[in-house]
């Protein structure tokens, strides 16, 4: 679980940077935030035997309807920053599955 977390961090951390100017300060701050999220909420939900059961709930998405993930608000929240730092597409999905991490 952790491993595929990680790689989450990293990409919507990436992300964040290509789209927007934080500080990296912040940035550390958000991807340790966002890390930790992450882990809280998948402890529970996490089957590497049957990857794809609970799916749904390790799915972050955003898009015109919900444009701010409750995930990533937690995250934003912690790190001191606010959503519209983060300057993320209007949509985007990110699966974090044992084994497999991506987007569309």
């Amino acid at each position: 679980m952790r491993d595929e977390i990680a790689a989450a961090v990293v990409f919507l951390s990436r992300l964040v940077r290509q789209c927007g100017s934080i500080p990296n300060e912040k940035m550390e701050s958000f991807s340790s935030s966002l890390s930790a999220v992450l882990v809280e909420k998948f402890k529970n939900h996490w089957y590497q035997d049957f990857p794809a059961k609970g799916q749904a709930y390790r799915c972050i998405r955003i898009n015109p309807e919900e444009p701010n993930d409750p995930v990533m608000e937690s995250a934003v929240h912690k790190s001191g920053l606010e959503y519209k730092d983060l300057k993320l597409f209007c949509e985007l999905t990110l699966w974090v599955d044992p084994s497999d991490v991506s987007c569309r």
